[in-house]
């Protein structure tokens, strides 16, 4: 069925889960540009402004900073204020963020805007993961990432308009101007759609709070913060990184960006065959080998290593969100929005290091006696070695989750769902075999 039914007020307004889940994805289309365009105009922020790689860092960090700071107040006052009140929040926060940056003037300016649209890229997050994890409670993990396709998708996109309109000699503020078209579209559905209420997650914001102390919640967090630095610290640093690789860095993420989403499109039989975990342990192994492959090649061979590096970060946002709606549903909305907090916050911190890290290695090339793209690619490649640290944790840590054979909360006693007060088996809201198998 298309669409689904809610009451309110005694009618019974037509909820329409396709247009939803269509909403959702542009909304995220959206938050993904915003990381494209951003990284394919980094360079052209710093010549603008005199701005250090340091300085572009922290610029960076605030998206990342923002993105948390909306998703823990969005985790909290979901139960209450439900996903189309977060999803107007995102809509203005996109809308002013963009705006603040188009006519910016130097680096607080880009601080601030940079802020609001990481809040506004947390909103949607925090609004659209339990949102359709509930609409398609059978089958989460899957549909999760086929949602969080429109992330690469996004990615794709904006990077190929990034590198277009350089080409033709387009500015930055024409290349975030852009983005205005598909947020003007979402806010659209936003205001006109009727979204439907929570049935088969839990509501008690008093519950949630108590699960989320489970000691493999709290792991998960640590994790989460390594999976998404090794993506996303990666992904906005490398057309930075690959500057005299003799690669288009954009291209590299266009390309990164196009197998992800394919990956994820197709995820449900990958996630059944191999169970969540399984799939977090082989995106690891395929991450640190992709940025060894990194530190190894140049010309055309970087698009080798960022194909094997595609195959290690396809799969890591959005299994990491659905493991916490399988193994830990009854952390609810709030679990899920922390998990994604987590991620964004750990990157936020990661950025000025990553940028202190590629201004201490091109000093360090230079006074080796390198110049020009022989110290450029040896700044890069020395940057890339240390974020291999992070894939190495995670095949250490994925691999033990492994072997404890971790079982689905389905797989023994149903858990009560509780909205607001009134508990609910959760026997009839979630069927007891794998959801992966209907994906």
């Amino acid at each position: 069925m298309n669409t689904a039914s809610a009451t309110t007020a005694g009618t019974m307004p037509s909820v329409n889960r396709n247009r939803l889940f269509i909403m959702a994805c542009l909304s995220l289309v959206v938050t993904a540009m915003t990381f494209a365009i951003r990284a394919g105009v980094l360079n052209q922020l710093g010549d603008e402004f005199a701005l250090t790689a340091t300085q572009l860092g922290w610029m960076n960090s605030m998206a990342f900073l923002g993105f948390p700071v909306a998703m823990m107040i969005g985790g909290l006052v979901y139960n209450r204020l439900g996903p189309k009140n977060l999803m107007i929040v995102a809509f203005f926060g996109h809308l002013l963020g963009l705006v603040l940056t188009i006519i910016a003037t130097g680096f607080w300016g880009l601080i601030i805007s940079t802020f609001f649209i990481g809040f506004a890229n947390g909103a949607v997050e925090a609004a659209c993961n339990p949102m359709i994890a509930d609409m398609y409670h059978k089958n989460k993990t899957a549909m999760l990432n086929r949602f969080h396709v429109w992330f690469p998708g996004g990615i794709f996109i904006g990077a190929l308009a990034s590198q277009g309109l350089s080409s033709i000699g387009m500015g930055w503020q024409i290349q975030v101007g852009i983005m205005l078209i598909p947020t003007a579209v979402y806010g659209y559905m936003v205001f006109t759609e009727t979204f439907p209420k929570s049935e088969f997650t839990l509501t008690d914001t008093g519950e949630n709070i108590r699960a989320l102390f489970k000691p493999l919640f709290i792991v998960m967090l640590i994790l989460m913060t390594m999976t998404a630095t090794t993506e996303l610290g990666t992904g906005q640093w490398i057309q930075t990184i690959l500057a005299g690789s003799g690669a288009s860095g954009l291209m590299v993420l266009a390309l990164t960006a196009g197998l992800m989403a394919v990956g994820r499109y197709f995820a449900g039989p990958i996630v059944h065959r191999f169970n969540p975990v399984g799939v977090l342990l082989g995106s690891a192994i395929f991450s640190a080998l992709g940025l060894f492959l990194f530190t190894q090649t140049s010309g055309a061979m970087v698009y080798v290593a960022a194909i094997v590096f595609a195959l290690g970060v396809t799969y890591f946002w959005p299994t990491m969100i659905g493991f916490i709606g399988e193994y830990l549903p009854r952390t609810g909305a709030l679990g899920m929005s922390l998990m994604g907090g987590a991620g964004m916050f750990g990157v936020s911190i990661w950025n000025p290091v990553i940028g202190g890290w590629l201004d201490s290695a091109s000093e360090a090339a230079t006074t080796s006696g390198l110049d020009g793209a022989a110290a450029e690619i040896a700044a890069g490649q020395a940057v890339i070695s240390r974020l291999m640290v992070f894939p190495i944790l995670l095949i250490v840590a994925f691999a033990i989750l492994y072997f404890m054979r971790l079982k689905r909360p389905e797989e023994h006693a149903p858990e009560a769902v509780v909205h607001e007060g009134a508990p609910v088996s959760s026997a009839a809201a979630e069927p007891a075999d794998d959801p992966a198998k209907r994906a």
